[in-house]
């Protein structure tokens, strides 16, 4: 398998540093926002809860918009916080054209498919919007096979491949349904979107270069044949 080189012109330039940083203050905004929102809920007793998604009932609606800004506790959100980090740094960083689609069909969408599979209890949580960017994150990468995309395919891999075991139904209080929607919303945009957000790659001038050099040998002509016995061969058959 040939693997590009991104051109390093292209991704050590300044513009491209700025780009993560703000993809990191971005992705560390957010989480805070969800912090915020966990914190205030808890210490005023708000019970934000009762926005979650309720599969299968019309007042669960609400949640296919809220249930990735709500958590159970503080648990639940520190389990979520560093792979949030970590794969909205990356998407808005490495995809920023697909970002602004995949990112809204992914929040919705994993709420929309988990409304109609899922158990009829209370779901909430960015897991199912994380497994849907990380899935994107990862498939994006194989697709598109240069050594940046590659490279945080495998980190991703690397740091959160263990989390596949979340969409199977093995923990009765864990929301697979939402992991799985999440998961199929990204690799289906993964696919679609497979290619956007192509990055300059390196080249050589020997690449673009394709003269025959001086010291290449000539084709031999075959031995024991002369050029007047080939010219008879393809005359009207008379000696």
């Amino acid at each position: 398998m040939h693997l590009d080189k991104p051109d390093p012109h292209f991704t050590s330039s300044p513009r491209a540093r700025r780009n993560f940083m703000l993809a990191l203050q971005a992705a560390l905004g957010f989480t805070g926002l969800l912090w915020f929102i966990l914190i205030s809920d808890v210490y005023l007793g708000l019970g934000l809860s009762r926005f979650g998604l309720r599969p299968g009932a019309t007042d669960g609606l609400i949640g296919i918009l809220t249930t990735p800004l709500l958590h159970g506790d503080t648990e639940h959100l520190f389990s979520n916080t560093a792979p949030l980090i970590v794969s909205l740094t990356a998407m808005l960083y490495i995809y920023p054209n697909s970002a602004v689609r995949v990112m809204p069909m992914v929040w919705l969408g994993s709420g929309v498919l988990a409304w109609f599979i899922g158990r009829p209890n209370l779901h909430v949580g960015a897991s199912g919007f994380v497994y849907g960017l990380l899935a994107f994150i990862f498939v994006s990468g194989l697709f598109r096979q240069d050594l940046r995309s590659i490279g945080v395919s495998l980190m991703v891999w690397f740091l959160y491949g263990s989390m596949i075991w979340g969409i199977l139904p093995i923990r009765p209080h864990m929301s697979w349904e939402l992991h799985l929607a999440g998961a199929i919303l990204g690799v289906m945009m993964a696919i679609l979107y497979r290619r956007w957000d192509r990055v300059p790659v390196k080249r050589y001038e020997w690449e673009d270069d394709d003269s025959v050099p001086d010291w290449f040998p000539e084709p031999k002509r075959g031995a024991g044949v002369d050029d007047s016995a080939r010219e008879d061969d393809h005359g009207d058959g008379r000696y």
